[in-house]
């Protein structure tokens, strides 16, 4: 299934790639909202909502489902600005049909719900609609939904401060981190866009993006069939390093189509030592059989010497040879300790000791 962004075979122009202040605030609040999401970043989101003051915590899950599932098109600029105020003042001039339209998309449903015109701010029947809608989704949307329609301009100014007091309490530090990272890749894309063109510069955004093969449109893989045209602003696309692993497209009618893409991990480089040990714990047949077996799912050693008919000593003697070679990951529980194969570094070793594996 596919996204496709209509692009008319452009020229390098209608692409634009640039570092979004307002757009890698949002990716943060995904997180927050969404920690499972992001293993990497379980820490950091644990220390951000353990040291925000209380009211803000509230006002952030009094609004999560305008970043959790889906994001709010206003919350994914088209025309970045250096800083997250200046972003602001730009959501700040969107009227308020546009505005609650975009707000009520993430509101009323998980799949980006539309409201076409006449919108709910203008009639009733529309209101009544995206009023069920919020409130089949839960009573903090109906909530949200019922202050937006009768108060477009109240709960705006509450959105705007709430971000503001997140700049405060957690995103100017992370920030500070993130943008030397998001200019790097927004000069090493536009350069490739110059150099090699459109799809070597696509080609480097994500392998689900691609050029179509008569140069008139992007196609996206996502778990979606539609289209849009980008034929008067082109697309712009925002590195996020907070947004990974996800690849998010804002492409609703009115809207200048955006991808927001996942900046490469550049993580240091693995000893010649760390791989020789993976791969030594990797070679003896029962090692393999254990990690075949923990790739289903965790394990302990009890477990895993009934399933092979083992002793428990002589299973603890493999799996602490695959814990030192960092292949294994142990979680306590009670008096039980439950493996798990660390996929990461599995992975970095190659597809074919992965598909061994996981086969």
């Amino acid at each position: 299934m596919t996204l496709r962004i209509d692009i008319g075979g452009p020229p390098h122009g209608r692409l634009r790639f640039a570092a979004s202040p307002l757009a890698e605030l949002t990716a943060m609040l995904h997180v927050l909202a969404e920690p499972g999401h992001h293993p990497q970043l379980a820490g950091w989101a644990a220390d951000v909502w353990a040291g925000l003051p209380p009211e803000l915590a509230e006002r952030l899950r009094e609004a999560e489902f305008l970043w959790r599932s889906s994001r709010a098109d206003f919350l994914v600029p088209a025309r970045p600005r250096q800083t997250l105020a200046d972003e602001l003042d730009d959501v700040d001039r969107i009227d308020d049909e546009t505005y609650v339209a975009a707000a009520l998309i993430t509101t009323c449903g998980s799949n980006r719900v539309r409201f076409g015109a006449p919108s709910p701010l203008a009639d009733q029947a529309a209101r009544e609609r995206a009023l069920d809608l919020a409130q089949a989704r839960g009573p903090l949307q109906e909530a949200f939904a019922e202050r937006l329609l009768a108060d477009p301009s109240a709960v705006r100014a509450r959105v705007r401060h709430t971000l503001e007091q997140c700049a405060a309490a957690f995103f100017d530090a992370a920030w500070a981190g993130a943008a030397p990272h998001l200019a790097t890749d927004v000069r090493l894309k536009n350069d490739l866009l110059k150099r090699q063109g459109v799809g070597a510069a696509l080609a480097s955004v994500s392998g689900a993006v691609t050029l179509s093969p008569d140069g008139s449109a992007i196609v996206v893989d996502k778990l979606q069939d539609n289209a849009t045209a980008a034929h008067d602003g082109g697309v712009t696309f925002l590195p996020s390093v907070f947004g990974r692993p996800h690849l998010v497209v804002i492409h609703a009618p009115g809207w200048r189509p955006v991808v927001q893409y996942p900046v490469a991990e550049t993580a240091e480089p693995v000893s010649l030592e760390t791989v020789t040990l993976r791969l030594e714990a990797l070679a003896h047949p029962v090692r393999l059989r254990l990690l075949r077996t923990l790739a289903r799912g965790p394990h302990t050693t009890g477990e895993l010497a009934h399933a092979w008919g083992l002793t428990p000593p002589e299973v603890s003697r493999h799996l602490a040879v695959l814990r030192r070679a960092g292949l294994l990951t142990g979680r306590r529980e009670g008096r039980y300790v439950r493996y798990s194969v660390n996929l990461p570094d599995l992975t970095a070793l190659g597809a074919d000791v992965l598909t061994a594996v996981l086969r």
